[in-house]
């Protein structure tokens, strides 16, 4: 089987704000998505209210703060297959309200978080996926902790078209070899974009741009970018780390891999934010298991560090993420700003004799096709096929991510990733000054972004390099 190219129309979710989701639907459907008011479920050990505002129908759901409450929702749905569940909910207060959903008295989702919101007039969305019978479901959300479950609002059913978005057709990723693999084994080369930092260009990331990087550039991942430094997330852990659950909701609805890049760039030793990467991954990783999206990039860009050093921090973050998600991939930066140590004078030798002690993860590699000649190119040749890469980021200008783009040395770095089914995504989405950020400054005010009026000449060749994909084999 080969890939079939996106579906056809979206249905657009609301606004994504910098802090948090407001409301959503899903996006995957050829059909518009179905909204059932948690009012109108079956309750047990819960109430209907109206006092906190930011609702959608008549109210909201509060459950009775024990471990039996529950709701159930009566869906109707045309045909059997699979289908997003969007959970839309409220929670004030700072501590995880998990929930188990089942479908006809099946477990789909064990213990998925709905963390807190920041207040309880502020909603966010939380989506998971399940196989639904064509006429009549019971979809069942029953707390597991005493506090109960969030103040629930809403259920949003869309179908997922399985023959159309990255996710669908290649499920829960794997490393295979020195290969990234599709749930039959087959090696695949993902393709997309990074953001910016989010710190500073969240408002490049909203409804129109994610729907126009789904279905107009056709992109399989989106690296979010959330620096750690430089007013990220050690300014605000709560406010960045539900962003960055945002994001990962916007890239599931639409179908797409959620690359969370731990953008740690100064200080260049990992181990200097190790506390706070465990804390970061731990709420991820715990949020987001149910899903087959994820892909934790746990160091950016190591610089000034040894290769000894970021294995330590590697193998003591690894066993973090995997305590929570035990499928999920996990990248790794490599040494000198992410070059395989050619920029702090080191090689792939230091890897390849000193390899990290994991299983199921990759190393990053970094290049700017007008900064990064032979040197690089060769290490990255050398190593390709002695430890499994992914190119988290790259641009065609200089390492700067501005002047001139070179498009030359670009594509022979993209003709050998292709080759080796290397997958990249590139720096970055936004209407930043430099050439690097593919849309002309300004754009990100407006709601165009779609075809290439919008963009600069090198959103222009990487759009139309993302367009061109991996077919994605099935067998």
């Amino acid at each position: 089987m080969t890939r079939t190219r996106r579906w056809s129309a979206l249905v657009s979710s609301a606004t994504l704000a910098a802090t948090a989701l407001v409301t959503t639907t899903a996006t995957t459907s050829s059909a518009a998505p179905v909204r059932y008011e948690s009012e109108n479920a079956a309750i047990s050990q819960g109430v209907v209210e109206s006092n906190h505002t930011g609702f959608t129908g008549s109210g909201f759901v509060n459950f009775d703060n024990v471990t039996t409450s529950s709701l159930e929702y009566t869906v109707t749905v045309p045909s059997a297959g699979p289908y997003s569940l969007a959970f839309r909910y409220a929670n004030g207060t700072t501590t995880n309200r998990p929930l188990d959903v089942s479908v006809n008295g099946s477990l789909v989702a064990n213990d998925l978080g709905f963390p807190g919101t920041g207040a309880w007039t502020s909603y966010q969305t939380v989506t998971t996926t399940a196989n639904l019978v064509a006429g009549t479901n019971k979809i069942r959300t029953s707390s597991v902790i005493a506090d109960g479950g969030p103040n629930a609002d809403s259920l949003t059913v869309d179908t997922v078209n399985a023959a159309a978005t990255p996710v669908a057709i290649n499920g829960q990723l794997r490393v295979c070899g020195v290969k990234l693999c599709n749930q039959y084994g087959k090696p695949i080369q993902l393709r997309g974009m990074s953001t910016h930092g989010i710190q500073w260009y969240s408002q490049c990331v909203k409804t129109a741009s994610l729907d126009a990087l789904a279905t107009d550039w056709n992109a399989d991942v989106l690296r979010i970018s959330m620096y750690i430094q430089e007013g990220g997330y050690e300014t605000d852990p709560r406010r960045f780390t539900d962003m960055v659950h945002g994001y990962i909701e916007e890239a599931t609805r639409r179908g797409m891999y959620a690359l969370v890049d731990w953008h740690q760039l100064t200080p260049g030793d990992p181990n200097a934010n190790l506390s706070r990467a465990k804390t970061f991954f731990t709420e991820i990783a715990d949020r987001h298991k149910s899903k087959t999206n994820i892909i934790y990039d746990i160091a950016n860009e190591p610089n000034n560090v040894s290769w000894a050093a970021i294995k330590s921090y590697a193998e003591q973050m690894i066993p973090v993420i995997r305590a929570k998600d035990p499928d999920g991939v996990v990248f790794v930066g490599t040494h000198g700003w992410g070059s395989l140590g050619v920029s702090d004078g080191r090689s792939e030798a230091d890897i390849i004799n000193n390899p990290i002690n994991a299983t199921n993860f990759m190393y990053t590699f970094h290049f700017y096709a007008a900064s990064h000649y032979t040197e690089y190119f060769n290490a990255l040749s050398r190593a390709a096929d002695r430890i499994p890469l992914f190119v988290t980021e790259f641009g065609t200008q200089t390492a700067s991510g501005d002047g001139t783009n070179d498009f030359v040395n670009s594509q022979k770095y993209l003709d050998f990733l292709a080759s080796k089914k290397i997958g990249w995504t590139n720096w970055n989405f936004s209407d930043d000054f430099r050439s690097g950020a593919v849309f002309k400054q300004g754009t990100c005010a407006g709601n165009s972004f779609t075809g290439t009026s919008v963009l600069k000449p090198a959103g222009v060749w990487i759009r139309d390099r993302i367009r061109s994909a991996d077919d994605f084999p099935t067998s």
